[in-house]
């Protein structure tokens, strides 16, 4: 069964994942994510996509993109196989590292995209990786401290999802 297009335009919104295979780390170390964002921030304005919520976990992340003037495929097939090439030659190792092609969810309604936010931002908080809210306001491979203007990430457009919510506080409690 051939797969379905995505819907790709400029300015559409997609919540993004990729996954490891089989459930495998795609970031090891420090340095696998460290490159990871270095060529994110320089293919965002590149590709004039705009980026809100993001985290990158071990074994999968998500993103909140805005579509710009470059296709997303072509966005994420960038993205995904420098990654996958930098990370085999760091770790020796050879094969593919993501579990099928990335996740994409297009994202319409206001609320959802209240609620896609915290949904990603708290993922390390779920995942026990912090322990709270304090300490995901520290978590450096999160948009969540951007947010609230603890981290300075020119690439991540903070304004327009403080739009959404009214208040930075209002994101830390979970409400609306």
């Amino acid at each position: 069964m051939p797969r379905l297009a995505r819907l790709d335009a400029p300015g559409v919104l997609h919540h993004i994942m990729v996954s490891g295979i089989e459930r495998r780390n795609i970031f090891r170390i420090k340095k696998d994510r460290e490159d990871f964002l270095d060529r994110l921030s320089n293919l965002l304005p590149e590709t004039q996509t705009s980026r809100y919520p993001w985290v990158l976990m071990s074994n999968h992340a998500h993103f909140l993109f805005k579509t710009g003037r470059v296709p997303l495929a072509t966005l994420m097939r960038r993205l995904l196989t420098g990654h996958a090439v930098n990370f085999n030659r760091r770790h020796r190792r050879h094969g593919q590292l993501f579990e099928n092609r990335y996740k994409s969810i297009v994202c319409q309604e206001d609320i959802y995209l209240r609620e896609l936010v915290r949904y990603i931002h708290l993922n390390p908080v779920r995942a026990g990786i912090v322990e709270d809210t304090t300490q995901l306001n520290k978590y450096p491979y999160s948009g969540h401290s951007a947010i609230l203007g603890i981290e300075d990430r020119i690439w991540q457009d903070v304004n327009t999802i403080l739009g959404y919510f009214g208040e930075k506080s209002l994101l830390l409690l979970g409400g609306e």
